[in-house]
């Protein structure tokens, strides 16, 4: 049966800084969720954002005026329960981050002894314990120009395997014409392999995005990311590179040239799926080229997801660009504003449920995040900040029942919440959790 869990603001936060939760994203409020975990135990971990932008207040000292901007994550007990927060962050002048966070494309993952990890462009990561209540490691990778070759970074985005293998996509400096680091390997770690306080998982570089590396230097090259037993730098990477396998044809090469990196998923212990864009145009995106990649743990090429119509699945409306991995049952699966589409460990396309068609339209307004151990898919609804847990049933034949019965029990679920909550624009704040401020 679907579950429903409101992403709540700690209610401590809301007094503290008088936050008006009626204002609108036009108004300097904003209120994202950027990633969803699970465990084994079906605790739930939501990594949001939350700030306040106003010019004129920069220089005040009023809190109902004063400028912030945090990252929250959130531990959710099995029945929805926020226990515990970790608040990243605090007022800023100017609207500049403070926390441990720094970057993009932020990514949330629970480790096999508990560890909860943050990760973001262009390689920082931070551990906590399972509790939220310390900061276990930190390793940073600043973005400030003359930097990109400083720091301590570790991997931009982590996926886990059941064996508990780390599949991570991580950024280089000196790819081709770019100025910074940019995602470009995909790396895996070995069974047994920890991530602790000063202790970094050897990574093995399986796959390279862009193999134009010819600007790279020794000072590039990072000691706990290795191929053939050395680290990866220049031409000591894996080959053929992720953007030649996709390049077909003429008309391939172009679309393809200083394409996009997605983020890679585990459909197993030796199976991943890697998503592969075309170029970013400044008009519309839709009909250009996609892939989704299957490689194997040496980096070999397994095939790909297909079925997925380049227009008329096109995941650039929306920048719809997350694909997520079952690796406890071999499946993959995918959100657009076209569709959600499922595939077993072949490839094969095993469900296609259009948006155009009613009950299935409340979709567009979700983002898929991931998939629960227990084989559950995590969808946020957008406006609404509450994440629908969908149960996915063995026979991937059957999941648009599922999902039908999933949306029909939505609206119960929410009015229930609404009675439990009295959510303000839909912002849900709790007194319950325990707020640990870093």
């Amino acid at each position: 049966m679907a579950a429903l869990l409101p992403l709540t603001l700690p209610a401590s936060l809301v007094g503290e800084h008088r936050v008006d939760l009626t204002a609108k994203p036009s108004e300097g409020w904003a209120f994202t969720t950027y990633d969803v975990a699970a465990n084994a135990a079906g605790e739930t971990y939501a990594l949001c954002g939350a700030g306040r932008y106003r010019p004129q207040a920069v220089a005040s000292t009023d809190p109902f005026e004063l400028n912030f901007t945090y990252h929250l994550l959130t531990r959710f007990a099995a029945d929805g329960t926020p226990t515990a927060t970790a608040l990243l962050g605090g007022p800023t002048p100017g609207n500049v981050p403070t926390g441990l966070t720094e970057g993009s494309d932020m990514n949330l993952a629970v480790l096999p002894d508990g560890t909860v990890a943050i990760s973001s462009a262009p390689g920082n990561t931070h551990l906590f314990s399972a509790d939220l209540s310390r900061l276990v490691e930190s390793w940073r990778a600043p973005w400030g120009w003359g930097e990109e070759r400083t720091g301590d970074p570790f991997a931009l985005s982590i996926d886990v395997t059941p064996a508990g293998r780390l599949l991570c996509a991580t950024a280089e400096y000196g790819v081709s014409n770019y100025a910074g680091q940019v995602a470009n390997l995909v790396a895996l770690s070995e069974p047994g392999s920890t991530l602790g306080p000063g202790t970094k998982a050897t990574l093995r570089a399986i796959a390279t995005h862009d193999a134009r590396t010819d600007r790279q230097t020794d000072a590039d090259r990072r000691a706990h990311l290795v191929h053939d037993g050395t680290p990866v730098g220049g031409t000591n990477r894996p080959s053929p590179s992720l953007t030649e396998l996709v390049s077909t044809d003429d008309r391939a090469r172009h679309d393809y040239t200083d394409c996009e990196l997605g983020r890679p998923a585990a459909m197993g212990d030796d199976l991943f799926v890697v998503p592969v864009f075309g170029r970013m145009y400044r008009s519309a995106n839709r009909g250009q080229v996609f892939a989704f990649l299957l490689l194997d743990g040496d980096g070999a090429v397994r095939g790909r997801l297909e079925g997925m119509h380049r227009y008329e699945d096109s995941p650039y409306p929306g920048f719809c660009f997350t694909v997520v991995g079952d690796p406890y049952r071999g499946r993959a699966f995918h959100l657009n504003r076209h569709g959600l589409y499922a595939w077993d460990a072949e490839g094969r396309m095993r469900a296609r449920i259009p948006t155009s068609d009613a009950p299935f339209t409340a979709l567009t307004h979700f983002s898929l995040m991931g998939c629960s151990p227990a084989g559950e898919l995590l969808l946020v609804h957008r406006k609404q900040h509450l994440l629908l847990r969908v149960p996915v049933p063995a026979d991937l034949g059957d999941l648009e029942s599922a999902v039908r019965a999933a949306l029909k029990s939505y609206g119960p679920g929410r009015n229930a919440l609404k009675r439990q909550y009295a959510p303000v624009n839909w912002h849900w704040s709790a007194h319950s959790a325990r707020v640990h401020r870093f």
